[in-house]
């Protein structure tokens, strides 16, 4: 009840202003324009800028600082759109890009960043206040802070939503802490990614464009294994998706499902568009030899069931952040929003000249609509004829790290997932252990330590759940049974223990795909079931101890990765004590 009393309350203090703020693309773009109108296939895949988190004096490898802004600009999504405004991250105005530039990173040398807020006093996209949304106290500027995802750094470092900021750092959250972020890649090689992480913007301000990859490597480990590698052989892949304006705008909708309670907001966020590397559809001319793909689903809300219309295969090698112990070969590959695939395709297998790679996950996952001829495509592959000597290679064994030790947890914790709807039936918002982020905070691991969480998801929608600085393997997934009695009970106590979790966590198992079975930050939380995690809060590749304060304000966060839930307001603070 508070919670609604507080969101009525925004809602009467923002009303005016959310009349106004509205997408002016939608009012002044024309029609929505029809994705089937623009040819696939035509744009080629571009590779992102790079630049090094790391710099070489006299043979010695040492830290830098590195300045990266957030720009608005125009960019170019496919050959026969007008140019689209967007926020893009980059070194200058003139070469931000979206996906902003790839940082690469080496173990054990510190990289420090000024994320600079260059954006305009209002935003390209529709916002809706009546949701808990970072607000200026004068109404201006485009709030951001960034979240390096996957990263293991200290609070004041990981881009806590309420320690945003606006232009020049005139205005600043309740818990902003400092101008330079230290990212101090002690943790093990792999994929992470940095976007904005605003209260109530992420949404508006990841689809505006605020995005890129993070790569952090370790030579002595990784280059033993002989996986593809180079610029040419080893590409991020940026996947999502986007409704454009018939004048190249990004169309969101700027009235919401219950718009006399939410003006704006919308449960879900999914365009037509099908958007990699920032160019809809593209294509890529490949050598018949083995690449390396590090696929990372940036979209909002959608889900992708990734497969390969000729047959070719996906050889697995890491998930999210971490590398496996041993590749895994699968036909097809589902990635919820901001998971990360990290992949070999071997094109030497291929039957045919062209591969397009293909997407079939309903949406709203699972139980959603099903593809259409727009959003069921996601790029093409052009295969060279000639066959050449291949000196990549997949190994039988990768990066073996601890298995989960459930005798090492400390304690066992309930995290239930909640949806509430109006009494039209639509969504409302969304809560975490029906608490939201301002709600006094009930998850303290000790750093160091490990814990299971079980995941209960009560709603119908699956939840890509994802934990600010702790790695965590998914041990099992068990049907809830005689779901509509447990939920009444939840909803009524939010006890787990008293609404007899363990009587209703009888029902069928649902197998943890082998190739998620690694440490992994993003886990698909299925609709109607119980997902036990054991979540560890230190590092998995050593006995290390954090070389920073874990314990610091304003501590870390957990939440559903679809952003428009994320937004309404399905987080919860995350504070580490010793």
């Amino acid at each position: 009840m508070a919670l609604m009393e507080r969101i009525l309350v925004l809602h009467l203090m923002f009303f005016a202003l959310s009349r106004v703020v509205v997408n002016s693309a939608a009012t002044t773009g024309g029609g929505l324009i029809n994705p089937l109108k623009l040819e696939m296939f035509v744009d080629e895949l571009p590779d992102m800028p790079k630049i090094k988190g790391y710099y070489a004096a006299n043979g010695v490898v040492k830290p830098t600082k590195l300045e990266i802004g957030m720009f608005e600009k125009k960019w170019k999504f496919h050959r026969d759109l007008p140019p689209t405004p967007v926020f893009a991250f980059g070194t200058s105005s003139l070469t931000a890009s979206v996906p902003g530039p790839t940082i690469e990173a080496l173990h054990g040398i510190d990289t420090y960043v000024t994320w600079q807020n260059h954006l305009p006093p209002n935003h390209i996209l529709p916002i809706d206040p009546t949701i808990p949304t970072a607000m200026p106290s004068n109404k201006k500027g485009v709030p951001t802070v960034v979240h390096l995802h996957g990263g293991i750094d200290e609070p004041e470092s990981d881009g806590y939503a309420k320690s945003w900021f606006t232009a020049e750092f005139e205005e600043k959250g309740p818990t902003w802490t400092n101008e330079t972020y230290h990212y101090h890649n002690m943790q093990q090689p792999g994929n992470t990614w940095y976007h904005d992480h605003t209260m109530g913007l992420t949404r508006v301000n990841l689809l505006a464009g605020l995005i890129g990859a993070y790569i952090l490597r370790h030579p002595d480990v990784e280059a033993p294994l002989r996986l593809p590698s180079g610029d040419v052989f080893d590409r991020p892949l940026f996947v999502f998706d986007r409704n454009f304006l018939t004048n190249g705008s990004i169309y969101m909708n700027s009235t919401g499902n219950n718009p006399s309670i939410h003006p704006q907001w919308q449960p879900e966020y999914f365009g037509d568009v099908i958007v990699v590397n920032g160019k809809a559809w593209p294509r890529m001319t490949v050598r018949r030899r083995k690449y390396r793909f590090r696929i990372i689903n940036a979209s909002n809300a959608r889900f992708f069931r990734f497969f390969f219309t000729n047959g070719l295969r996906f050889i697995h090698v890491g998930s999210d952040s971490a590398y496996l112990g041993k590749p895994v070969v699968t036909n097809d590959t589902v990635l919820a929003p901001a998971e990360i695939a990290d992949v070999v395709i071997d094109f030497s297998e291929s039957t045919s000249d062209v591969a397009i790679l293909a997407n079939d996950a309903p949406y709203p996952y699972p139980g959603g609509n099903p593809v259409n001829d727009a959003n069921g495509k996601v790029m093409k592959f052009i295969i060279l004829k000639n066959r050449e000597t291949d000196p990549w290679r997949v190994p039988e064994e990768l990066i073996e790290y601890p298995s989960a030790d459930l005798s090492a947890a400390s304690t066992t914790r309930y995290i239930a997932m909640y949806e509430y709807t109006s009494n039209t039936g639509k969504p409302t918002h969304l809560l975490i252990n029906a608490k939201t982020l301002e709600d006094p905070v009930t998850e303290t691991p000790k750093v160091g330590t490990s814990e299971v969480w079980e995941v209960i998801n009560l709603t119908g929608d699956n939840h890509p759940l994802h934990i600010h600085l702790g790695l965590f393997k998914t041990l099992d997934q068990t049907e809830l049974v005689n779901l509509n009695e447990f939920t009444a009970c939840m909803n009524k106590i939010n006890d787990a223990i008293k609404c007899n979790l363990s009587k209703h966590a009888g029902g069928k198992k649902l197998a943890v795909p082998v190739h998620e079975q690694g440490w992994k930050n993003v886990y698909k939380i299925a609709p109607g079931y119980v997902t036990r995690i054991l979540v560890r809060f230190s590092y998995v590749h050593a006995n290390a101890s954090y070389p920073f304060d874990a314990t610091a304000e304003p501590g870390y966060v957990y939440h559903c990765h679809i952003l428009d839930h994320e937004d309404n307001i399905m987080m919860r603070p995350l504070k580490l004590i010793k």
